[in-house]
């Protein structure tokens, strides 16, 4: 979360529970609304971060996001996009517009 605020997005939620599916961060700046899923992996075990966010996981987060946004009429009309944060032994790599 702190790598949005740093650059200007405002946080309306975290951790939010949507349509049975969890939403770990939901930004926005301006007319842009980013839905963002954080992604952890310690050590080289189970592959990387980034690999987990298949296309079932897209699926769900779309559907999640769906429900959030249906919840938020005052959202209508901006911009949406999904990111993808991957922690690596502490070091944060975003891959904006991720799907």
């Amino acid at each position: 979360m702190l790598w949005y605020r740093l650059r200007g997005y405002r946080i309306l939620a975290r951790n939010a529970w949507v349509a049975g599916y969890e939403l770990d961060i939901v930004v926005r700046r301006g007319r842009r609304l980013v839905f963002c899923e954080v992604k952890e992996k310690v050590g080289d075990h189970f592959g990387d971060p980034l690999e987990m966010v298949d296309e079932e996981k897209q699926r769900r987060l779309r559907w999640a996001a769906d429900a959030w946004l249906e919840r938020h009429p005052e959202t209508e009309g901006l911009e949406v996009t999904f990111d993808v944060i991957a922690l690596r032994n502490g070091r944060l790599e975003r891959l904006a517009e991720a799907f």
